[in-house]
């Protein structure tokens, strides 16, 4: 078993590193064929994702995610599927409450939230070109049930000030094309382009002089709508599989599943 066992490694290792360096969709893609039975039947999986981007209206900021979801899926004739999660997701958006008004002096410069849940429903379907290679296509979209929000205080001009950053309405919807190798012992390598549209309303709830949201429902999307991924479906033991899988756009994504087949 030592070339399953080195990928396996090799995977992690390419994955840790990737989230010590430089870093964009809510969870991973997995790959381009179902891991189901193929007279069909369920699978369902648990997750983890560390998931940062960049939204933008004038100003850039950069968001980072951490989510954690259980999915139930159904596919068959190793072919195509369909799936649905819930989770659980923080949010932290850098300098939010950065002032650009030397008057004004805040106790903190980050957006910072705790656990809000969120739903995601996708499906995709596969094309082999051998019984090596095949290629397929995935749609994904999320929505997030509750909003975020975030207190800062300071002072202005002496004077003190406390207020809320709100979050609300945000969603992403992801579309991509995946290429799909199986090696031995049945590990499904894949990799491919994606495009994407994320979207959040952010209203402060009072204005403050030097701070970029006011009160004003401030409309914030993803700075760049294509990107790319590569991943492993490596099979375990008793129907147990271990997804790894990365996705790049403006800033580094990673996560990794374990699910079951039935």
């Amino acid at each position: 078993m030592p070339t399953k066992n080195f990928s396996i490694i090799a995977l992690a290792a390419l994955l840790i590193l990737a989230v010590n360096g430089t870093s964009v969709a809510a969870g991973l893609f997995g790959p381009p064929q179902t891991v189901s039975r193929e007279a069909g039947g369920l699978n369902t999986a648990i997750g983890y994702s560390y998931h940062e981007d960049k939204y933008k209206n004038g100003s850039e900021y950069i968001i980072r995610q951490n989510q954690v979801y259980s999915q139930v899926a159904y596919g068959g004739h190793n072919s195509w599927e369909i799936y649905g999660r819930l989770g659980v997701a923080d949010l932290k958006i850098f300098d939010a409450f950065c002032s650009t008004n030397a008057s004004t002096i805040t106790s903190n410069n980050d957006f910072t939230e705790n656990w809000k849940f969120f739903g995601t429903l996708g499906a995709k379907g596969f094309l082999p070109i051998n019984k090596i290679l095949g290629i397929g296509a995935f749609i994904q979209g999320t929505y997030y049930f509750n909003n975020f929000t975030s207190d800062v205080a300071g002072t202005n001009a002496g004077a003190p000030f406390t207020a809320d950053l709100k979050v609300q309405n945000m969603w992403d919807v992801n579309f991509g094309i995946g290429f799909q190798a199986t090696v031995p012992y049945g590990i499904k390598l894949y990799a491919g382009p994606y495009i994407y549209y994320s979207e959040a309303k952010a209203c402060l709830s009072a204005n403050i002089p030097g701070l970029e949201l006011g009160t004003e429902n401030i409309l914030l999307k993803n700075k760049t709508i294509t990107g790319g991924f590569i991943g492993a479906d490596i099979p375990l033991t008793k129907g147990f599989h271990l997804n790894l899988e990365g996705q790049y756009s403006e800033r580094l994504s990673v996560g990794a599943a374990v699910s079951y087949t039935y």
